[in-house]
């Protein structure tokens, strides 16, 4: 069984895409996997400031929360990155949390399968695409990790609006298939 390591990056309580990302975990962890869910809400982030430090000692010179999410990235088989969609682009948290991981290159990391959730207001379904690219750019760092697959609900804006949505149904299966 993996280790899979869920995490959400809307600062909104009971937010569409922690939703569709606690679904995820739930059907990992019901197909025997170990799930840890961490929210980016709680956690404090400084954007990188560009030293490149860390190639040379494997941390980051910043002493926050990032740390600690480097280490349990590291040690994750899975990573799930779960979104909401901002002027059709990831949220600028787990944009700021993916540019900090910078540690991770180079490192003995485990990770080999990296999943995108990401709701939006808007229903297009290509409107997740920039972030899947961008996300794309960051795992082609990581030669032993791929890109695994996505769940996209669109028209959702509301927390909890995602509730009842095929999406979640999806987000579930996805995970139980890890």
């Amino acid at each position: 069984m993996s280790r899979v390591l869920v995490i959400s990056s809307s600062l909104r309580r009971r937010s569409n895409s922690e939703l569709l990302a606690k679904e995820f975990a739930r059907g990992a962890e019901q197909s025997g996997n170990t799930v840890e869910f961490v929210s980016l809400r709680d956690r404090q982030i400084g954007y990188c400031i560009g030293c490149l430090a860390c190639q040379k000692t494997g941390r980051c010179v910043l002493k926050d929360d990032m740390a600690l999410l480097c280490e349990q990235m590291r040690a994750a088989d899975v990573l799930v990155f779960a979104s909401p969609i901002y002027y059709y682009e990831m949220s600028g948290q787990l944009k700021t949390m993916l540019d900090r991981a910078n540690p991770l290159y180079g490192s003995d990391y485990h990770f080999k399968k990296v999943y995108f959730l990401s709701t939006a207001t808007d229903t297009d379904p290509k409107t997740p695409s920039r972030a899947i690219t961008g996300l794309g750019g960051w795992i082609e760092c990581f030669e032993r990790a791929e890109f695994a697959g996505s769940v996209f609900c669109g028209g959702v804006t509301d927390p909890g609006e995602i509730e009842g949505s095929e999406a979640l149904q999806k987000a579930y299966a996805l995970g139980a298939g890890v």
